[in-house]
């Protein structure tokens, strides 16, 4: 058994205040696929840092700089070229800073409770049962007969 594997490391960070809201993004990066309303984040670089790769992608999508990310959660799933992908969720309630959109889209602070309201990204939905949850930890995705099925742990 192989003891190494090619990996792709990402993160997202779910940013909320004790009012009841959360920070969300309307991605609609050009040449990306994956649209609607998440989370901010994006790729680790090579040699930095989980929580740091979530700090400077935070400031990046959102102008903010956070603080004190704790690690909430991961989803994982194989590419077509065989490469482990996963997504290391952090969430904080300690920022600073001005808001400002980015390219990868609009930024803006909505009740959680409105969330559903809004065209979510793909799989979304699961994801925030992740970041929310005391129970959940893990999405893994396979793909099945033609299908991705999801896997909460």
């Amino acid at each position: 058994m192989a003891e190494s594997e090619r990996v792709i490391l990402t993160n997202m960070c779910m940013v909320y205040d004790h009012a009841g809201h959360i920070l969300v993004e309307d991605r609609r990066k050009r040449g990306s696929s994956w649209h609607g309303v998440t989370f901010p984040g994006g790729h680790v670089e090579p040699g930095e840092s989980f929580c740091a790769s979530v700090i400077r992608e935070v400031r990046e999508e959102t102008g903010l700089t956070i603080e004190h990310p704790k690690l909430c959660g991961i989803k994982q799933f194989f590419t077509e070229q065989g490469e482990r992908y996963i997504v290391l969720f952090f969430k904080t309630d300690c920022f600073s800073g001005e808001l400002q959109p980015s390219e990868e889209g609009d930024v803006f602070w909505i009740a959680r409770a409105q969330l559903e309201e809004y065209k979510l990204a793909r799989g979304f939905s699961d994801m925030i049962r992740v970041f929310e949850s005391e129970d959940i930890s893990e999405i893994m995705l396979s793909f099945e007969e033609g299908e991705w099925q999801t896997h909460l742990w």
